[in-house]
């Protein structure tokens, strides 16, 4: 099981090392084509919002990231399930404040990761 949960933690890590990308990097390129219902004439204003939400995200990924490194057993267990929680109370907010698809794609998989390390744990 172990195997599984780190699998996912790396993948909500790469997730939002893409959003980071995305949100910093590509916001005004690649943005208009994922976000095709915002208004055009609004991403150039809103870069510097978008690339201050993108730095969040490498955090919440170097958070997840570190959790591979920690050698002492409680504090592995204590750091991915803080960064995951964090995930999946953003992906539950975003949920509710843009589009359902934001919890399915950011906050479930923090949503399983956290269900089976607390199942590793109990």
């Amino acid at each position: 099981m172990k195997i599984i949960i780190n699998i996912l933690i790396g993948l909500v890590a790469l997730l939002h090392l893409y959003f980071l990308w995305f949100e910093m990097f590509a916001w005004t390129t690649r943005g208009r084509k994922i976000f095709r219902q915002f208004p055009a004439e609004l991403f150039e204003p809103t870069k510097t919002l978008a690339a201050n939400q993108g730095l969040y995200n490498g955090f919440l990924a170097a958070g997840l990231i570190w959790s591979f490194f920690i050698t002492d057993p409680e504090w592995q267990v204590y750091i991915p399930v803080f960064f995951l929680s964090c995930v999946l109370i953003a992906g539950i907010f975003g949920a509710f404040t843009a589009h359902i698809k934001i919890f399915f794609v950011q906050g479930f998989p923090a949503l399983i990761a956290l269900l089976l390390i607390l199942l590793m744990h109990i």
